[in-house]
């Protein structure tokens, strides 16, 4: 038996104030940001970001950009190659089909290039203030350890998670994931002992013979 609303409300708890840890002032910004944020951590992103959103201002900027040029500015995080070839292309996209607008849907958002479901849903949740599950490496592996999910494949745990946690909550839940992630149950070794919610998690109980 899954305690949803117990894991949320001791995470809620343990972790009060969360947000996207990206740092943006605008809905362009953020989806760019989120596409650098791909194999690589938010931290180096907005070491990388400031440079980047001072040379390129809006949609038409990066749309006309010179890709070396943009691949120099984003090569510490990583894939520079693809990101940048990615991020021409979004924007050219954004310009002929939506007049510059990002979309508020995301049917529409994963059109985009470069864009899958959990930069959607990033933007979603963070632009529009939608209910949105957003699964990144944090949310995955924790979501499979504590059992909320049966599934490794992103597309898949989301769809699960939408099943059970409240539309209202949902985005700050995966923000809180993320958060407990880095603290406490980390990739390699989860300090279980400290872990808020390991009388939940089935890997405590499995490790522990429960």
């Amino acid at each position: 038996m899954i305690h949803i609303n117990r894991i949320i409300e001791l995470l809620e708890i343990e972790y009060p104030l969360v947000k996207c840890t990206l740092d943006f002032y605008n809905p362009l910004q953020l989806l760019i940001a989120t596409q650098l944020a791909a194999q690589c951590t938010d931290e180096r992103v907005n070491k990388t970001t400031p440079e980047l959103f001072k040379k390129y201002k809006t949609a038409q900027d990066f749309a006309n950009a010179d890709i070396t040029e943009l691949e120099n500015i984003i090569k510490p995080t990583g894939f520079y190659h693809n990101k940048a070839r990615n991020i021409i292309a979004c924007c050219k996209k954004l310009l002929q089909d939506f007049n510059g607008i990002i979309p508020d849907d995301i049917d529409l958002l994963i059109k985009l290039p470069g864009v899958g479901r959990k930069t959607a849903n990033v933007v979603l949740a963070e632009v529009y203030n939608k209910p949105a599950v957003i699964i990144d490496t944090h949310a995955k592996r924790l979501s499979i350890r504590i059992g909320l999910t049966m599934n490794a494949n992103p597309d898949k745990i989301e769809q699960d998670l939408k099943k059970i946690l409240p539309p209202d909550k949902s985005a700050l839940f995966c923000h809180r994931l993320v958060f407990h992630g880095r603290k406490v149950c980390n990739a390699r070794k989860p300090v279980c002992e400290k872990c808020v919610i390991n009388n939940y998690c089935t890997y405590y109980k499995t490790i522990n013979g429960k």
